[in-house]
């Protein structure tokens, strides 16, 4: 995900004079939050390039969108703005407000490996002023970690992850009149997933999977991207620091042994990869899990 700065709703609310940025965090695999407050401003978004689910932590009674201003805002109210979406808002009084930002490649990892479909095929529903306790909940605790502390940040990162996982179990519908071309059949898709996720600890190489759809390396990984919307090897780094987390969560695995059972060549790589993604080390995130 690029980073904080150069997102579109981010940018467009650190440019007002009226709101202020209370706090904000990139999180890895692709999420990152900020918590805003604001007052007598008005705000339009423009196609951003990213996804943010928003909550609205205090005040916003006197919010609302211009293309619907009998439908105002308040305490946690919830909004889904997806990707290239466009709305514009008016808010009168105060308001205070958490925002998780994810990118269009983190919503395709999940269509794939939790809803088992090809993200092509699905969208997320534009929502505004949502009622959900639990998401609002999940809000709440977010806000109320350090994020800038490594240990409290991972379980942010996790609080993030549920958020999203809960979004994309709710709030995802197909797209209608939708055609798909090219791309690869379904039972290819489930196939190569049911592969990946036994094999994890294995060396894969694109070789392997494209002789799986009897395809060149070339086609296979164009295809690939179109129905999993991200690359091969991409999706496989995510598969493995998944199964990484869940080792290190629910085992006393050496951290070597974790490394050689999710397919990383050494410790060192290992760390290097999810250090990258997450934003600590193996160890730093089951000393988290832990405290």
């Amino acid at each position: 995900m690029p980073e904080l700065e150069s997102l579109h709703v981010f940018q467009s609310l650190n440019r007002s004079p009226h709101a202020r940025l209370e706090a904000c965090a990139e999180l890895g695999d692709g999420l990152s939050a900020a918590v805003w407050s604001n007052h007598h401003d008005a705000q339009d978004y423009q196609a951003p390039s990213h996804h943010t689910l928003s909550c609205y932590i205090g005040g916003g009674t006197g919010t609302f969108r211009r293309d619907r201003p009998g439908t105002k805002g308040g305490p946690d109210k919830l909004c889904i703005l997806p990707a290239e979406h466009q709305s514009a808002w008016v808010i009168n009084g105060e308001i205070r407000l958490a925002h998780v930002y994810f990118s269009p490649e983190q919503f395709a990892l999940g269509c794939v490996t939790l809803l088992d479909r090809e993200p092509r095929e699905l969208q997320l529903r534009e929502t505004t002023f949502l009622e959900d306790a639990r998401q609002a909940r999940r809000f709440h605790q977010l806000i109320s970690l350090n994020w800038l502390e490594p240990a409290e940040r991972l379980l942010t990162s996790s609080l993030a992850h549920e958020l999203l996982s809960h979004t994309l179990l709710n709030q995802v519908g197909v797209r209608e009149g939708l055609r798909l071309k090219g791309g690869l059949a379904a039972h290819q898709r489930r196939r190569l997933v049911e592969y990946i996720d036994h094999h994890v600890e294995d060396p894969i190489s694109l070789g392997q999977l494209a002789s799986m759809c009897a395809l060149s390396e070339y086609h296979f990984a164009r295809m690939f991207r179109q129905s999993f919307g991200v690359p091969p090897h991409q999706y496989l780094l995510a598969r493995r620091l998944a199964r990484a987390q869940t080792l290190l969560r629910s085992s006393t695995l050496p951290l070597g042994e974790v490394a050689l059972r999710c397919g990383f060549s050494s410790a060192s790589h290992f760390n290097q990869r999810f250090r990258q993604a997450l934003g600590a080390t193996p160890g730093e995130y089951r000393q988290a899990l832990r405290a």
